[in-house]
Parts: C-alpha cells; sequence; structure tokens
C-alpha cells in the first residue's frame, strides 16, 4: 500500500466523533441515494422505450419500400430481388388506403391495410397463424359476399361490433355515374380482433386481404409498397441502404427509426435530462465531500506540516486528500449501485407499483437494466467525487509546514 493511500484511510477511519464525520456519512449517504436514483430512473425509462419499441414493431415492419408516383404492379418481381438483400429475413406486400367504416352502431373513419396472409405473419408479429388462417378463409374469391377483416380492439369497441358481425367500408377511390362520383362501398365480415397495446393503432387500424383491398381500391392487381424484415433491428437503416442501391429510382425505403424519428428522439432527450437533473443530487453530496476535506484540511494542518518536514512533497498531500475523497465517492457509489440494481430486480420480478390501465398502456413499471447505463453512471459520479476533491486537496498541499508548525 502507497504511503498517499495509507494515511488517507487513516483519515477516513478515525475513530474520534466529530461534526467532519458526521458530513462524511452524509456525503457518503448523498452519492448512494444519487447513484441509486439514478439506477431505478433510467433502467424505468430504458424499460419503456424498450417496450414502446416492441410493440410499435410489432405492427410496422422494419422497412417499408413504396414506388415515387404511387402504386406498382410489377411487386412480386421487386419482392424477389428484396428477398435477396443480406440481411432481409422476409418481405410481404400490402395496400393502404384512409376509409370510413359504417356499422348499425355509428360511421367512424379508419386506415385499412390490405396483407397478404401467405407472408405477412414473417413480417408482422402481432398476428398468429390462426388470425391469418381466419383472415385467408374468409377472403372473397370473386369479390362477392362478405370477405374478412381483422379490426383493433378499441375501433371495433367504438364501432359496436365483435367477432362474426358485419359492417361496411366506405372508400373514396369509387367509380364515376351519371350522377357523379360514387364511393365504392363494400360488406365486411369481423374475422377476428388484434390489440397492439397502442391506443393510436387499435382505435383506427383494419387489416383485409390483399386481393379484396386490391379489388375495393380499383388498384387492379397493384398494391401501395412492400414490408420488410430484418434479422437486426438497429441495422435497419444500412439494409434499406442495401436495397436503395439494388433497386435505384423509382423506388425508395423508410426503416423504423426513420419512420418513428420523432417519438424516439423526445424520449432520448427526456432519458438525458433526467439524467442530467437526477446527476444533481450526486453534485450536492459532491459539495458535501468537499466541505468536509476542507474543514478536515483546516484540521489537520499540524499533521500536513509534520508529513512536510519529515520529506513529503507537494503531490503526495494533494494524492492523501483526493484518495480520502474518492474512497468517500467509491463507498456511496457501490451502495448505489448494489441497493439500485437490488431494487430494480424487485420493481421487475414482484410488480410492486401498478399503473392505471385506463391511462397507460401498460400496467406495471417496465424495468431494463443495461450494464452499459450503470457504467456510465458509476462513472459519471466518481468524476463528480473526483472533482470536488481538487480544490480541498490544493489547499492541503498549500500549506506551510513552518506557520502551521509554529502557530498549532
Amino acid at each position: 500500500m502507497s504511503f498517499e493511500l495509507f494515511v488517507a484511510r487513516r483519515y477516513l477511519r478515525a475513530r474520534r466523533r466529530s461534526f467532519i464525520s458526521l458530513i462524511t456519512l452524509l456525503s457518503i449517504a448523498g452519492v448512494t441515494v444519487g447513484v441509486m436514483a439514478l439506477i431505478i430512473v433510467i433502467a424505468v425509462m430504458a424499460g419503456f422505450e424498450s417496450d414502446l419499441k416492441n410493440r410499435i414493431l410489432g405492427v410496422e415492419s422494419h422497412i417499408i419500400l413504396m414506388r415515387h408516383g404511387g402504386e406498382f404492379t410489377d411487386y412480386k418481381r421487386v419482392m424477389d430481388i428484396v428477398g435477396g438483400v443480406d440481411g432481409v429475413v422476409a418481405a410481404t406486400p400490402f395496400v393502404y388506403s384512409q376509409v370510413m367504416l359504417r356499422s348499425a352502431a355509428g360511421l367512424s373513419g379508419a386506415v385499412v391495410r390490405g396483407i397478404d396472409p401467405a407472408t405477412a405473419g414473417a413480417v408482422l408479429p402481432i398476428f398468429d397463424k390462426e388470425t391469418l388462417a381466419a383472415l385467408e378463409n374468409a377472403a372473397s374469391a370473386d369479390g362477392g359476399g362478405e370477405s374478412g377483416m381483422l379490426l383493433g380492439k378499441e375501433l371495433a369497441t367504438n364501432m359496436g361490433v365483435g367477432p362474426g358481425d358485419s359492417l361496411f367500408i366506405i372508400s373514396p377511390k369509387g367509380m364515376l355515374s351519371p350522377m357523379g362520383h360514387m364511393p365504392a362501398m363494400k360488406r365486411f365480415k369481423v374475422a377476428g380482433l388484434f390489440q397492439s397495446g397502442m391506443y393510436e393503432y387499435d382505435s383506427s387500424l383494419a387489416y383485409i386481404h390483399l386481393a379484396d383491398a386490391q379489388r375495393l381500391l380499383r388498384m387492379n392487381g397493384a398494391v401501395t409498397g412492400i414490408e420488410t424484415r430484418v434479422a437486426d433491428v438497429y441495422q435497419a437503416d444500412k439494409v434499406a441502404g442495401r436495397i436503395d442501391e439494388k433497386l435505384g429510382y423509382p423506388y425508395w425505403t423508410r426503416d423504423w427509426k426513420k419512420m418513428n424519428h420523432n417519438l424516439f428522439s423526445a424520449l432520448k432527450l427526456e432519458k438525458t435530462v433526467m439524467f442530467i437533473i437526477l446527476a444533481l443530487i450526486i453534485l450536492v453530496a459532491a459539495f458535501n465531500i468537499a466541505g468536509s476535506l476542507i474543514m478536515m484540511v483546516m484540521e489537520k494542518k499540524r499533521d500536513i506540516a509534520i508529513l512536510k518536514a519529515m520529506g513529503a512533497t507537494d503531490g503526495s498531500i494533494r494524492r492523501i486528500f483526493v484518495f480520502k475523497g474518492l474512497t468517500i465517492g467509491a463507498i456511496g457509489t457501490g451502495l448505489g449501485v448494489a441497493i439500485g440494481i437490488g431494487l430494480c430486480g424487485l420493481l421487475k420480478h414482484y410488480k410492486f407499483i401498478e399503473l392505471p390501465p385506463d391511462v397507460y398502456y401498460i400496467t406495471t413499471l417496465p424495468v431494463r437494466l443495461e450494464a452499459l447505463d450503470v457504467a456510465a453512471i458509476a462513472v459519471a459520479a466518481m468524476g463528480i467525487c473526483f472533482l470536488a476533491t481538487l480544490y480541498p486537496a490544493g489547499q492541503a498541499a498549500r500549506v506551510n509546514p513552518v506557520a502551521a508548525l509554529r502557530n498549532g
């Protein structure tokens, strides 16, 4: 053990009760509370972000491919090309349009998406095989009779319908008649309901068979675009770039990060702001550390003078007080990390805090503890504690041994 660390430990473990010892304990407690609060809050916010991302990607694909100028008919050839791009797992065509839904209970606007049940399951994980099979079986082969439809749970509640009930889709893409433009209208049967957990999706989305959507919207076998799923969601932008290079103009792509850029940017900014705000707790504890060290320098001037008289350099004196402050910070940081991780584990497994389901899309706090976040918090806490030791350590190094011994 070095000479400076030995003296620092002796000062820290002094048995004599004093006001300085009380400030030292309060400093440790302050760092502990700050680190613990930071870990818990950042873990909860990371859990919210992860849960939100999973729910969004359950309804949306990782990449959408569309064509400048609108719909296109050679989508099967394009799908073969997209499927051969490195990183692409699956692809499926889709049709997209805004429509009106009419039931016996009322009228509501909605977004209808035509999907291919044979390939949609590999791209949109919100649908299981049974739900897609129900849509496939309820599809109309020639456009006559009732076709199947999958409705969001909230939308079905607003429309007052359930599985087996019928409603009408009214599309603005109708036909011209002697009386003017007449909207297209077709009767559909609710083949099933889905629930993504996101009110925006559950209250506005309706899925029908791709062929039914093409007939309803008079698209003559064309599609709006192609949805793609990739192996690594965080590499979706790079895969989208490879697709753009492969197909070129007039095709263009957007990955899920671009489609939800504002939402995830807001979450990232909120996480950063919360980190800064809660770091102020550690900063307050750092002031306590600086205060206790300054008072100790004033109390130990005679000891510092004796050490200098025995040959200790200014650097050695400075390191003694830096080591003491860092030891206080390390103890507080270690306790804060341990307590924070423990409380995160309890929140994750025992669900102490319940959220009102009519306000939030989840019922309990999601917790996602990431090692990188914990490491960043610990490093930031130790950095603040280190900065707090510099001024007191500098004051100790500047003590004049002759004057201190004469006045002591």
